[in-house]
């Protein structure tokens, strides 16, 4: 197993460098950097800049219009990029429902949804989660009626992010309530401007709109608009949440965020001396270093089984649990290392073009917002729990 770096990988994350360099627009990447509050317009902008150059979905093959990149090329794509400070990629087109057209959509459905994915034209929501029904989710009790040519859909789906911006979503919905649970679901696409579809805002802990509620009454969507075969829902639910809990990982983005720490722990100072020189803080950033180079390297040995032609296994629930309390750890240190100026709540801060006054310095004011948004990435995307849970089954046979 060669965890190494060819010269020609090198030159490929070079390049991707240069290009990102020249092309993400100056005020998004300080945006990013500064964890201020990216508009739907950026984040579109940014997506189909990448498309235009023929780098909108790194892990696409060629025959759908993605480059066709080895698992190698897709993970220094990301690492760059997240140095760079551009934009997080939007995962649900690209990463959840994307996929599983590829998989197991009607021809129809990938000739047409696939290229409007890589080109930003329609933003996608996920509705999986219920009120009752998220670990838990084949316990959902959302119906899907066949009534001639459409699909009747009622019931309530719940935390889907970002559904504000949403013009299509990706569903599960009970069309079978005779069948056991995990066998009478299936997966639909809906257009989110069709009559019967409310949606409603959750403000969270940080005092963001980021998730929402989601209700459906009476709505109907054309019969074609099942991804495969009814009841097959949850074993593509399964397929897709293997995608999203490797994406969880975020190894890019927390490299990124421990500079930002160290930066901070630099500027920060105790008694006059930088509090990154202090034992202990010097302890906490080492431990954290360490648990993050230990998550790279079994990313990458998992990279390196795909590129021996072995089928990864229970690294993607490994990868989503560690990466997400690496993620938790990170933002409780920059939380520590600025002490009182992270408490006061100030969301305008966040908005670009703001021109307050800050409370302590300038970076401070998003740390105590993206401490508590960031509690939530132990949960989404399965429970790090259930994952442990997957886990003790699978590898341990418990």
């Amino acid at each position: 197993m060669d965890l190494n770096y060819t010269p020609e990988e090198l030159a490929f994350a070079d390049e991707v460098r240069q290009w990102v360099r020249a092309n993400l627009p100056p005020e998004t990447r300080e945006r990013v950097l500064h964890h201020k509050r990216l508009g739907k317009e950026e984040q579109v902008e940014w997506q189909r800049r990448l498309h235009a150059h023929g780098w909108g979905a790194p892990r696409w093959p060629k025959e759908y219009g993605g480059p066709g990149w080895n698992s190698v090329q897709q993970h220094l794509f990301d690492e760059v990029l997240s140095e760079e400070g551009a934009p997080q990629a939007l995962p649900f087109g690209l990463s959840m429902i994307g996929p599983v057209l590829m998989a197991f959509g009607s021809q129809k459905q990938k000739d047409y949804y696939l290229p409007r994915i890589l080109r930003q034209d329609d933003w996608w929501c996920q509705g999986f989660s219920e009120p009752g029904s998220g670990s838990d989710l084949a316990s959902l009790r959302m119906k899907a009626e066949l009534d001639g040519d459409e699909w009747v859909l009622n019931g309530q789906k719940t935390w889907t992010t970002l559904g504000q911006y949403a013009n299509m979503i990706f569903l599960l919905a009970r069309t079978d309530p005779a069948a056991k649970k995990q066998q009478g679901i299936s997966m639909l696409l809906a257009d989110m401007s069709t009559p019967g579809i409310t949606i409603r805002p959750i403000i969270t802990i940080d005092g963001e709109h980021e998730v929402n509620e989601v209700f459906f009454d009476n709505v109907r969507v054309p019969k074609d608009h099942i991804v495969g075969a009814p009841g097959m829902g949850w074993s593509y639910a399964k397929f897709l949440l293997s995608h999203e809990r490797t994406n969880i990982a975020r190894i890019g983005r927390s490299k990124s965020e421990l500079t930002r720490l160290k930066k901070i722990a630099t500027e920060e100072t105790v008694d006059g001396v930088p509090l990154i020189q202090t034992p202990g803080f010097r302890e906490k950033i080492a431990a954290v270093e360490i648990e993050l180079m230990a998550l790279e390297l079994t990313n990458l040995r998992m990279i390196a089984a795909e590129r021996a032609g072995q089928a990864p296994g229970a690294e993607a629930n490994m990868l989503k649990i560690k990466g997400s309390e690496i993620q938790q750890t990170l933002t409780e240190l920059m939380m520590e290392a600025v002490g009182p100026y992270a408490l006061p709540f100030n969301p305008e801060a966040r908005e670009p073009g703001w021109h307050g006054e800050p409370i302590g310095p300038e970076y401070a004011a998003p740390l105590g917002p993206d401490y508590f948004n960031y509690r939530k990435v132990t949960i989404y995307g399965g429970s790090n729990e259930i994952q442990r849970n997957i886990l003790a089954k699978a590898v341990l046979g418990l």
